[in-house]
């Protein structure tokens, strides 16, 4: 497998009749990878061609952790997990390579639990806005989805995903971009099925992010999204004058009654409301392969139930909906 070999996408798109956005996308993720645009990227990609090569590796995401198995050497064995670790902090997964696992902040497996029984994947072309580095979207094909695009402005985590990718096969359609939700054109009607996971509440404009989404959909086509929310049975929302939970680029926390809203006037129908559970340190810690602040240091130490700041600490909804035809 070549890196960033996006070429296949292109060509599958074209041929379905968005041969401009996929010139579009071309150019923008050519900018985007471009020599000197980030001071790392060097050092990801060196660390890239340092992983083992392996004709016979296979790709599995049918469990917890996607998992790349295969046969190498000790020396490589060895130096795997040094090479791996050129590309921390790891957010989402857990993976598994070799036999050496990624133990990574988020259990992203706890959520696709949440999602994976309600949504249908089959044969669905699907695009995944906010992406990170693709452990949704391996999940996704292992439900049967026939095409995945990731978008996801940060390197660090296209350099993630093309390390796994880099075991799959040239048949797996899977592809991230180095983009976000802005690279989707008004009335694009490509996609079956989008997620939107944790993007929500860093948009200065969720109205904004909401009728890209509805954009990137084919009439008819299911909207999987999920976002921090605040408890209430009322229509309002928390906006935050500084951080929430350290987090400096948190704009709009919506209750449930005031997403369901936003929905609506954004044209989607038939919302259903999946999931709301709150964040705990089972699914969101520090770990080796994540060695930054995590959640514990989010929250009040004297009341779990408060960020640091005071404010109510992060709950999750995830729902589902429908562009309106």
């Amino acid at each position: 497998m070549r890196l960033f070999d996006h070429e296949p996408l292109f060509a599958e798109l074209t041929v379905r009749g968005f041969g401009d956005w996929a010139e579009s996308l071309r150019a923008e993720t050519a900018q985007a990878i471009a020599r000197g645009k980030h001071g790392n990227l060097e050092t990801w990609i060196d660390a890239w061609h340092r992983l083992p090569d392996v004709e016979s590796a296979a790709l599995n995401a049918g469990a917890d952790a996607v998992t790349v198995s295969g046969t190498i050497d000790d020396l490589q064995r060895e130096e795997l997990p040094r090479t791996l670790m050129a590309f921390h902090p790891w957010r989402k997964g857990p993976f598994e390579l070799f036999g050496i696992t990624i133990d990574t902040e988020w259990r992203s497996c706890l959520k696709w639990d949440r999602i994976s029984k309600h949504v249908n994947l089959r044969e669905r072309r699907v695009l995944d806005v906010g992406c990170g580095n693709g452990y949704y979207g391996w999940r996704m094909m292992q439900a049967g989805a026939k095409l995945v695009l990731g978008l996801d402005p940060f390197l660090l985590y296209l350099m993630q995903f093309e390390a796994i990718r880099r075991y799959a096969g040239s048949a797996v359609a899977h592809f991230v971009l180095p983009l976000s939700d802005t690279a989707i054109p008004e009335r694009l009607a490509a996609f079956d099925v989008t997620f939107s996971m944790g993007v929500l509440y860093h948009r200065t404009s969720p109205i904004d992010h909401l009728q890209s989404l509805w954009n990137s959909l084919i009439p008819g086509g299911t909207l999987v999204l999920e976002t921090l929310v605040i408890q209430s049975e009322v229509r309002t929302l928390l906006m935050p004058e500084d951080r929430y939970a350290k987090m400096r680029n948190v704009w709009f926390i919506p209750s449930l009654p005031m997403l369901l809203l936003w929905l609506k006037r954004a044209g989607f129908r038939e919302t259903r409301v999946i999931d709301v559970s709150p964040t705990t340190s089972e699914e969101q810690r520090r770990t080796e392969w994540m060695t930054f602040e995590s959640l514990a240091d989010f929250l009040d130490p004297t009341d779990s139930t408060r960020t640091i700041e005071g404010f109510p600490a992060p709950v999750r909804a995830i729902v589902a909906a429908k562009r309106a035809c």
